[in-house]
C-alpha cells in the first residue's frame, strides 16, 4: 500500500493503492451518521465503506467497473481538491465536482491518455465529460451516497435535494418512444373491455391482458417473448425470476413481481395449466388462441398493432395529439414504456440497468425523465401577467 502523495500537484492513484491520512479518512466525518444509528456495515472509514458498496456488484463485473470508475474518481477529487473526507462533502462540494467533471482541472494531474491501473501513467479522466456522462455519473454518485444513508454510514445524502443544472443539455438520443402513462392506462382500460361473447374473444381477451403484462413488467424483446418457453420462469430461493437469453445470446434473469406472477397464473389456469410452470415446462410463453402451439413475433407485432390501434380510437375525441403517439406504437415502444415507467417509480438505476439489461449505463440514462418534467413545471411560474 502507498500513502497518498501531499496535495499539491500530486498524481492521484486507484483505490487499491490508497492509504488515507487518519484525518481525512472519513471516521470524523462531519456527515457520518450518529451513535443512536446502526450501521450494517463494519467499514470504519470511507475506503471501506466504498469498497462494501463497490462488492454489492461482484457478479456484474462491467457494472462494477463503471462504478469503481465514478466513485473513485470522487474520492480522490475530494481528498487531493477539497482537502476533505467523502463523508464531509457537503450539497455545494457536489455542485464543484459537477462543474469538475465538465473540465478536470489541473488537466495534467486528472487526465491522460488510456494505461493501466498501476502504471505511472494511469489518470481517472482521460478529458472532459460530456453532459450525458456527467449525468450518469452524478446518477452512480447518488447510488452510493443513498446505499450509505441506508446502511447507517452516512447521516444524509448531500444530493438528495440536487436540481440538476444540465437540464437544457438532454441527450438528443434520449428515448422518446415511449407510452405516457395516461396513455398506458387507457390501453388497459381498452384490452379490459375487450368483448368476451365467445370463446374465441374470452382467448383473445385472455392472451391481450397477458401479453401487456409480459411486455411492461419484464420489458423484454420481442423475439425474446417468441422463442421462450414456460421453463424460462424460475423460481430461485422462494423468488420467482424471467431467465432470458437476450441480445447476443447473452442470459440475465429478471425479478418477477406479484402483478406478473398473477398475470401468468391467471393466463395458465385460462388454458388448464398449472398455475406456475415446473423447471421442464415446455409450453410457449404466448399462445395461440386454442392454446395448442405458440405464436412467432410477426403475430405478436400485430396483436400489439390492434390494442394500440382500438385504444387510440378511444383517446382520439379527448386529445388526437397523444391518439396519434400510441397509433404509431409497436412492440419495441413497450419495451422503452417500461424501463421508463421503472425510472419514473423512483426504482434505482443500478437495478434499472440490470432489468434493462444494458452493457452500458449511460444506455439506462437515456430513460431518465424526471428532470423535465420538474423543468417544466418551474415555468409555471413564469407567467403572462404578474
Amino acid at each position: 500500500m502507498i500513502p497518498i502523495p501531499p496535495a499539491t500537484l500530486a498524481p492521484p492513484l486507484p483505490l487499491e493503492r490508497l492509504r488515507v491520512p487518519e484525518a481525512l479518512d472519513g471516521r470524523a466525518g462531519v456527515n457520518r451518521a450518529g451513535s443512536d444509528v446502526v450501521c450494517q456495515l463494519a467499514a470504519s472509514n470511507d475506503l471501506e465503506a466504498v469498497r462494501a458498496w463497490l462488492a454489492e456488484f461482484h457478479d456484474s463485473p462491467q457494472t462494477l467497473r463503471n462504478y469503481r470508475k465514478e466513485a473513485e474518481r470522487l474520492l480522490l477529487w475530494a481528498l487531493l481538491e477539497r482537502d476533505k473526507a467523502l463523508s464531509s462533502l457537503t450539497r455545494e462540494d457536489c455542485l464543484l465536482y459537477e462543474t469538475f467533471l465538465a473540465d478536470p482541472q489541473p488537466r495534467e494531474r486528472w487526465c491522460g491518455q488510456k494505461a493501466p491501473r498501476f502504471s505511472p501513467r494511469w489518470r481517472p479522466f482521460l478529458g472532459p465529460l460530456n453532459p450525458a456522462s456527467q449525468k450518469v455519473a452524478m446518477l452512480i454518485i447518488n447510488s452510493l451516497f443513498s446505499y450509505l444513508v441506508k446502511a447507517g454510514y452516512l447521516a444524509g445524502n448531500p444530493l438528495a435535494l440536487a436540481r440538476r443544472r444540465s437540464r437544457g443539455q438532454q441527450s438528443a438520443r434520449q428515448v422518446e418512444r415511449f407510452l405516457e402513462h395516461d396513455q398506458w392506462r387507457v390501453l388497459l382500460a381498452t384490452v379490459d373491455e375487450l368483448p368476451r361473447d365467445q370463446e374465441r374473444d374470452r382467448q383473445h381477451h385472455a392472451r391481450a391482458k397477458y401479453l401487456l403484462a409480459l411486455l411492461y413488467l419484464l420489458g423484454p424483446r420481442v423475439s425474446e417473448v417468441a422463442n421462450h418457453a414456460m421453463s424460462s420462469f424460475m423460481q430461485i430461493r422462494g423468488r420467482w425470476w424471467w431467465r432470458v437469453i437476450g441480445k447476443g445470446r447473452k442470459e440475465a434473469q429478471v425479478p418477477v413481481n406479484q402483478d406478473m406472477l398473477q398475470a401468468l397464473r391467471d393466463y395458465r389456469r385460462f388454458y388448464g395449466l398449472s398455475p406456475l410452470p415446473a423447471p421442464d415446462d415446455a409450453t410457449p410463453l404466448v399462445l395461440n388462441l386454442k392454446g395448442t402451439g405458440g405464436i412467432g413475433d410477426n403475430m405478436i407485432y400485430r396483436i400489439v398493432k390492434e390494442l394500440v390501434a382500438k385504444a387510440a380510437a378511444r383517446l382520439e375525441a379527448e386529445d388526437p395529439y397523444q391518439a396519434e403517439k400510441l397509433r404509431r406504437a409497436s412492440t419495441h415502444w413497450f419495451r422503452h414504456t417500461s424501463i421508463t415507467h421503472q425510472a419514473d417509480a423512483g426504482i434505482d438505476i443500478q437495478f434499472l440497468q440490470r432489468n434493462a439489461r444494458h452493457a452500458r449505463i449511460d444506455t439506462t440514462g437515456l430513460y431518465l425523465h424526471a428532470e423535465e418534467k420538474e423543468w417544466h413545471e418551474t415555468m409555471e411560474r413564469h407567467r403572462l401577467k404578474e
